[in-house]
């Protein structure tokens, strides 16, 4: 993550491309082949987004209940 890099979002090491972008276009529906092509990646660059958001929801804070 760089703050002069999209804002500091976390991105694909080399690219402009955010985690973000390739984790919600592969929600969308797309396959991991067309998000390759789509953005330029390579199949190794579109896993390590996909490990790296695995990794954020395996460390994720439990959601709490708000208690009203």
């Amino acid at each position: 993550m760089d703050p002069e890099v999209r804002f500091g979002k976390p991105c694909i090491t080399g690219t402009r491309i955010d985690v973000a972008t390739v984790i919600g276009a592969i929600a969308a529906g797309e396959s991991i082949e067309a998000v390759e092509q789509s953005y330029d990646l390579t199949k190794k660059q579109v896993q390590a987004a996909l490990q790296y958001a695995a990794h954020l929801a395996d460390h994720a804070p439990p959601a709490v209940k708000d208690e009203s």
